[in-house]
């Protein structure tokens, strides 16, 4: 199967000299309906939330449901998160028969407790026989590219020492986290060990962290020389974030005034109402009482926020939110 990354890489090269932007994965926020709005914005590729490689090999249907996308979403990655090599192996080759996404990641970076317990996610990097053997039972199963996602830093061991030891595999793209798992999602971001990492990524090189703005996303390409950026939190009730770094990484002659002050309430209020739509489209109800969080998130910062915030809590349909929002 072609690799989308290199593709990105030479379109990037050869039309618009612009960085690739992507939406990192996210567990519990980073579904259908998002992944969609953060495409409509330009997102260049968006990732799945974390699928356990676990639950796939024992056929969850709740596992499988989860992974479904539209193919506006494309190119669109399935992360994985486990412990155990013949899951990933199993995993991957259901993946590429049943799901069909473009490309499939595994997860080195999670910092949460419950995942630690698995002996999943960040803790992982302290494992290299076992974190080689999950990467390598993954390529050795699947024709889709396989991708990482990394911290800088976990305990004692280095994105460096990590990445040495992977350097032979044939990883098609690495992300990095620039805190460390002690950091989890704050704190300042090791841009340097990113930089540092170059030599030893032979594919397609993305930088994560603390980007919350076109400034940010700039300002870290230019230090670290990574190829592109991962949008997390950033993304987070501002979707348009994408708009603004493919408009700010055009050339000057060409670039459009683009910024955070020029996003009105009623932009906001559309995008909302219009991710809203797209949930209970897809999940029903269910889909409603998880846009709750989105909805805090997007009013965040306007003189009415916390009167909102106290509304959006409590809806319970669609009919609510546009009540809400009118």
């Amino acid at each position: 199967m072609k690799n989308f990354w290199q593709k990105l890489k030479k379109l990037s090269r050869q039309g618009s000299g612009r960085a690739i932007y992507v939406l990192a994965p996210m567990a519990g926020v980073a579904d259908s309906a998002f992944r969609q709005i953060a495409k409509q914005f330009g997102a260049d590729v968006v990732y799945s939330e974390m699928v356990s490689a676990t639950a796939l090999a024992y056929n969850s249907k709740k596992t499988l449901a989860l992974m479904k996308f539209n193919k506006k979403e494309r190119p669109y990655v399935i992360q994985l998160f486990g412990s155990k090599p013949e899951h990933f192996a199993k995993a991957a080759k259901i993946i590429e028969n049943k799901i069909k996404p473009d490309g499939i990641d595994i997860n080195f970076g999670c910092p949460v407790k419950k995942v630690a317990r698995q002996g999943a996610g960040a803790v992982l990097m302290n494992n290299f026989k076992l974190a080689r053997e999950i990467i390598e039972a993954t390529i050795n199963n699947t024709k889709l590219p396989v991708s990482i996602k990394i911290r800088s830093c976990v305990g004692s061991t280095k994105a460096l020492d990590f990445l040495k030891n992977m350097v032979d595999l044939d990883i098609k793209a690495v992300m990095i986290h620039g805190r460390s798992m002690a950091q989890g999602q704050s704190g300042e971001v090791d841009w340097k060990i990113i930089k540092q990492a170059r030599p030893f990524v032979k594919g397609i090189l993305l930088a994560n962290g603390g980007v919350k703005n076109a400034e940010d996303a700039s300002e870290l390409l230019r230090k670290t020389g990574a190829d592109g950026i991962g949008i997390g939190q950033g993304a987070l009730g501002k979707p348009w974030i994408f708009s603004q770094l493919v408009r700010h990484g055009k050339p000057k002659a060409k670039r459009a005034t683009y910024n955070s002050q020029l996003i009105s309430k009623k932009m906001i209020f559309q995008t909302a109402l219009k991710h809203a739509k797209l949930a209970e489209k897809l999940k029903g109800q269910s889909g409603i009482i998880e846009m709750r969080k989105h909805l805090c998130w997007y009013v965040s910062g306007l003189p009415d926020a916390s009167v909102l915030r106290g509304k959006f809590i409590k809806a319970e349909s669609l009919n609510d939110i546009k009540k809400i929002l009118r």
